[in-house]
């Protein structure tokens, strides 16, 4: 399951969740790039195949990141994680071009699955 160009990127403050997803995505020899912020990630503005973000977290939340990305003209496919259940929140994903919206916790199968459909 390897990209053809462009790493996927992970936005989580947590860098736990960080490092534990770059594992899981490198055994599928995925190229992974991780940003502990949106605005680490914004900074430096990577060639990326697929966007794993969270929803909550401190500053830009998920939402936000995901706005001002697309305001800068990026379509970047992006999966959404959140712990809320929230229905505004999935509505404004949608709206924002994001088709999953994975809840935790969450499977690695669940979020492989995802990514793949994103790559493909």
């Amino acid at each position: 399951m390897s990209t053809q160009s462009g790493a996927v990127a992970i936005v989580d403050d947590d860098a736990a969740v960080c490092d534990s997803t770059r594992v899981l995505l490198e055994i599928y020899d995925l190229e992974v790039r991780t940003y502990q912020s949106g605005t680490d990630f914004l900074k430096e503005s990577p060639d990326i195949a697929c966007l794993i973000v969270d929803y909550q977290m401190p500053g830009l939340n998920g939402l936000e990141f995901v706005s001002e990305l697309r305001k800068r003209g990026s379509n970047v496919p992006a999966i959404m994680i959140t712990a809320t259940s929230d229905q505004r929140i999935e509505r404004r994903a949608a709206e924002l071009g994001i088709k999953r919206v994975l809840k935790k916790p969450l499977s690695n199968r669940e979020l492989l699955g995802a990514i793949r459909e994103e790559l493909e």
